[in-house]
């Protein structure tokens, strides 16, 4: 890993990223006494008064906010865009190595769902890797690293399908069937010195 295999990659810049401008949550102040002992008293003590009006309104709107949002293809993006290359100081956004259209998810119903319908269907998320140039040798570390972070971040209804993107890479479909295979996926990540690097590009995320 020390010879640089691209040491010109295309870089796009954070404003031509696709993202989703949230707002921030608005929270609730709770009034506190004032007197000699108020300063002993911590914060966590005082909660806003049930009986006012603009407290009682702004704690049901967090609580809305509180409530479990879709998790779509943005979502899935903004999760993986901040990992690093391994081998330079960019994320994989920031590469066009991960890109939005190239997310997709699809759900199915559980086997069980016809004896329990309150199981939640479950979600595969499929993500094409574009590495930066076809012969790229660490397109099976950026793959483990992209599997990695969905599995450790997405709820258990998820199922993590990583790719390399047909036409992209000159050993896709070897790349194809490591990344796939549970075993050797398993065996990878108890490499200490795999693990290091995928640490490595999971720090800014």
């Amino acid at each position: 890993m020390s010879e640089i295999l691209n040491a010109n990659p295309t870089i796009r810049s954070a404003a031509d990223l696709p993202s989703r401008r949230r707002e921030p949550t608005k929270k609730t102040k709770t009034q506190r006494p004032f007197g000699l002992l108020s300063s002993t008293i911590p914060d966590s003590a005082y909660t806003p008064d049930p009986f006012n009006p603009s407290s009682s309104s702004e704690s049901e709107s967090s609580d809305n906010d509180e409530e479990v949002e879709p998790i779509d293809e943005q979502e899935i993006y903004d999760l993986i865009a901040s990992i690093q290359d391994p081998e330079h100081p960019l994320t994989l956004g920031s590469l066009s190595v991960v890109n939005l259209p190239d997310i997709t998810m699809t759900s199915t119903l559980p086997p069980s769902s016809l004896s329990n319908p309150s199981l939640p269907a479950i979600t595969t998320v499929t993500v094409l890797v574009t590495p930066t140039i076809t012969h790229c040798s660490l397109a099976t570390v950026i793959g483990l690293g992209v599997r990695v972070r969905l599995e450790q971040a997405l709820p258990p209804r998820f199922r993590v399908d990583v790719r390399i993107k047909e036409g992209t890479h000159s050993t896709a479909e070897q790349v194809n069937r490591q990344l796939g295979d549970k075993e050797r996926v398993a065996a990878a990540l108890e490499n200490g010195t795999l693990m290091g690097v995928l640490r490595k590009m999971l720090e800014g995320c």
